[in-house]
């Protein structure tokens, strides 16, 4: 049934079938042709037959001698004769089988025969009765009828007659081999139809395969090309098109990868939705946002297709009023705002696509400008007033000695001095955070350093009751830094290990090598820093208790210079403390070649 169901099999059975239908119509034809042949050729034979022996019989001359050449005609031609006349009849056959012959009274009774010997030429067929063995047997004899005029002066009838059954071996022998002709042309029809059937088709085979090939994604798939046909040049088109399919198939691979890796790596969240609201399209921000929202609502992240309750929201505006609508979320801490636009599909809206922005950042940025202009205002508004205050006190009148007036004037200046200090350290800060920083680097043996900065504090930490404990080891390789700051970066350190360590304490000056560079710790043995407070510790204007600094305290801006310092020679600081036991600040800075 497979083979019937291929372009080989209807191609063979369309050619075996037309060829049959030709083959059976020419042989019908070709059949009833030599039939109505051989009889017409029989016919024409005895028509002849019978004209030459009555022209024999009109010969005056011929006399006897005619009937003996009617009768060597007759035998060679192994048909019969009978002359019939109007007194008697004579045969012009051997008579050796007399049970063969017609009786004479066939001739005369017959109704067609018996219109020649009123003068009437016949042609005629049928089935005529023969005496054979005494009983009567029937034959299909074709006769051929004259009237004659003989030599005596009388008239008479000629009759020639003879069997079918010769015409009828000469039709079956003329109908075998039209039949085994036939026959023999379905076999050669047949394996011609099936070679050409099969040429035809092994080129579509073969495309067939390629076309399989070309589907998995084999696009390096050739059908070779054997002939010019048609069939050729369907071979080069389908080469061409895998070929452009390959082209088209790379671009928009390269494409998808392209934009792949836009999604991938920009710092916005994007998330597209379909028209049903379902996700189509993440990129990593927006898989984040994501996870934070279902980690946020106690969701598995496998548990839930949801989006954001806020999310669902702008999509359903989005959808309804068919423009972009922007919204903002927080979600574990963060802020996000989003913008989603819809998508369009001709003219419906097919879905949306949202964007997603961390503002965290600006957010907390612009907490920190307010924090700033709200410290700054708070720092200076102290000094300004004690300077108004004092200031005032002089002009009045208040002070009415001379020791008086120059212990105001003394406040005026120390006020003044920190107010300076203040607006310089503002500025530094501001210089170091815009990049604006310069560093004279050059060699440092660190050891001998940190101990001329130590011995620095000698006087202070004496005057407080406070113990200085030096823990400098060598250091092999010196590092690369600016003196300068980093004597800034030690002074401000050390200052706030003594400034908020009560008396009998002690501040410890540890140097030792670290990885690839040196570290250097100051430790206290103060009231230490509370654990909510560390993570603030480096921010601008953090201050500790008051109660702890014993009413010296500082502008706020001393760590977050010593930050912006180290930062900028490569290093790290941090700070590790407890209540009751202590801080321990900790700078570590690299070996950086010059």
């Amino acid at each position: 049934m497979l083979l019937f169901r291929s372009v080989v099999g209807k191609l063979w059975m369309t050619i075996l079938l037309l060829v049959s239908v030709v083959l059976i119509v020419l042989t019908i034809l070709l059949l009833q042709f030599f039939q109505h042949f051989h009889t017409e050729q029989a016919e024409n034979q005895l028509m002849d037959h019978a004209l030459l022996i009555s022209s024999l019989l009109e010969n005056e001359e011929a006399g006897d001698t005619a009937l003996k050449m009617s009768l060597n005609i007759s035998e060679t031609y192994s048909t019969k004769a009978v002359l019939i006349t109007e007194e008697e009849h004579y045969w012009l056959t051997a008579v050796d089988e007399p049970e063969h012959d017609l009786p004479i009274s066939v001739f005369r009774e017959d109704r067609d025969l018996s219109r020649v010997l009123a003068g009437e030429t016949i042609v005629t067929q049928g089935n005529f009765s023969l005496p054979t063995n005494g009983q009567a047997d029937s034959d299909v004899l074709m006769v051929v009828g004259i009237p004659v005029e003989l030599a005596s002066g009388g008239t008479g009838a000629l009759f020639l007659y003879q069997s079918l059954e010769g015409v009828e071996k000469a039709t079956n022998q003329t109908k075998n081999i039209i039949l085994l002709s036939a026959g023999i042309a379905i076999v050669l029809t047949t394996i011609f139809a099936f070679f050409l059937t099969t040429r035809i088709t092994s080129p579509l085979r073969k495309m067939r395969s390629a076309s399989l090939e070309v589907a998995k994604g084999n696009f390096q798939m050739k059908v070779p090309i054997l002939t010019n046909d048609e069939i050729g040049l369907l071979a080069i088109a389908f080469n061409r098109m895998a070929r452009t399919l390959n082209t088209n198939l790379n671009a928009l691979n390269q494409e998808k990868e392209q934009l792949s890796r836009i999604l991938s790596s920009m710092a916005d969240g994007v998330i597209t939705l379909d028209r049903e609201g379902s996700v189509m399209v993440t990129n990593p921000p927006a898989n984040e946002f994501i996870s934070a929202w279902l980690y946020e609502q106690g969701y598995e992240v496998e548990e839930s297709g949801e989006l954001p309750k806020e999310l669902q929201e702008l999509f359903d505006l989005v959808v309804k009023e068919e423009r972009e609508q922007m919204g903002e979320v927080d979600v574990q801490g963060r802020s996000w705002v989003i913008l989603m636009t819809p998508l369009y599909d001709q003219q419906d809206v097919r879905g949306a696509v949202a964007v997603l922005r961390d503002m965290t950042e600006e957010r907390l940025h612009d907490k920190l400008r307010k924090d700033f202009i709200a410290n700054v205002s708070h720092e200076l508004r102290t000094p300004i007033s004690m300077l108004q205050g004092y200031s005032e006190a002089i002009i009045d009148g208040i002070a009415a000695t001379e020791e008086e007036k120059l212990e105001l004037v003394q406040i005026i200046y120390d006020e003044s001095l920190r107010m300076g200090r203040l607006v310089n350290e503002l500025l530094d800060l501001a210089r170091m955070e815009a990049g604006h920083i310069q560093l004279n680097t050059e060699p440092m043996n660190t050891p001998e350093f940190c101990e001329r900065v130590l011995r620095k504090f000698q006087g202070v930490a004496k005057d407080h009751g406070i113990k200085l404990i030096s823990a400098i080891q060598e250091v092999e390789q010196n590092i690369h830094g600016d003196e300068d700051r980093i004597e800034q970066v030690l002074t401000n350190l050390i200052d706030n290990a003594i400034r908020h360590t009560s008396e009998d304490g002690s501040v410890t000056l540890r140097v030792e090598p670290y990885h690839n560079g040196v570290k250097i710790d100051v430790k206290d043995t103060g009231s230490g820093i509370p654990e909510e407070d560390l993570p603030f510790v480096f921010e601008r204007f953090y201050k500790a208790d008051k109660a702890r600094t014993r009413g010296r305290s500082g502008t706020g801006l001393g760590l977050a210079i010593v930050k912006n310092i180290v930062e900028a020679h490569h290093g790290k600081v941090s700070a590790h403390s407890k209540l009751g036991e202590g801080t321990t600040f900790s700078v570590f800075l690299p070996y950086i070649s010059e």
